[in-house]
């Protein structure tokens, strides 16, 4: 039988004064093996003398929770390795974005999610079918969120969809790409938007600088 699984991330939550909700879905097809990927990705780091800190990007740029205490420069060369492993990592990903002030609900934005999530799945219908099952890694952030995960994927794929909402990105490099893949891409709107603060501009450089150096890069892998 042939396994997709889903890696789920999520920032800005729905209660918060942040202007962003977003929803990053990286998919894994089982058949396309990781191991030599991690294993470069771990000799890298060791070759650099770094840590293995499973990827936290928020917290990785601004030097708190487990990367306390690393300058600058170890931070950013940590950023430089798993943007490696992302690069040669065999996955698709779509990250839906949403403006949290245009939403009059949680509810609201919880329906728009499942809506935008069912229109994902019907627009690459041909490709989800090749899977018998569907697996999703998703630490249950959110209660909305669970419900529209379950809702989108039963729905649009007429088959069970089990969510493991155990799932530590300690365990699971592939939620370590799904924080990533979200922090890149909110990056990416507050640049859009002109909002981007010291921390983004020390990590990521110029808006071009971020185009070319992250988001390019990262997009190749887009569903």
């Amino acid at each position: 039988m042939r396994e997709l699984s889903v890696f789920v991330d999520e920032s800005g939550d729905i209660g918060s004064e942040s202007r962003y909700y977003l929803l990053a879905l990286v998919f894994h097809d089982q058949a396309d093996d990781l191991g030599g990927t991690i294993e470069l990705y771990e000799r890298d780091l060791a070759v650099r003398g770094l840590d293995d800190v499973p990827m936290h990007l928020n917290p990785l740029m601004r030097g708190n929770e487990d990367y306390a205490n690393m300058p600058v420069a170890i931070r950013a060369r940590m950023l430089a390795s798993f943007g490696t492993f992302v690069d040669h990592s065999p996955f698709k990903y779509r990250v839906l974005l949403y403006e949290k002030s245009r939403f009059p609900s949680a509810e609201a934005l919880g329906a728009r999610i499942r809506r935008d999530l069912s229109t994902l799945l019907f627009d690459n219908i041909d490709w989800f079918q090749r899977f018998d099952f569907v697996k999703i890694n998703y630490d249950d952030g959110q209660g909305l969120v669970t419900r529209a995960l379950h809702l989108g994927f039963e729905y649009a794929l007429a088959r069970e969809a089990v969510v493991y909402r155990d799932a530590s990105p300690a365990d699971y490099r592939m939620l370590q790409v799904a924080d990533y893949v979200r922090g890149i891409e909110l990056a990416a709107a507050k640049y859009d938007s002109g909002e981007e603060g010291a921390t983004d501009r020390m990590f990521f450089g110029t808006r071009r600088d971020l185009k070319k150096n992250f988001l390019r890069k990262l997009r190749r892998h887009l569903l």
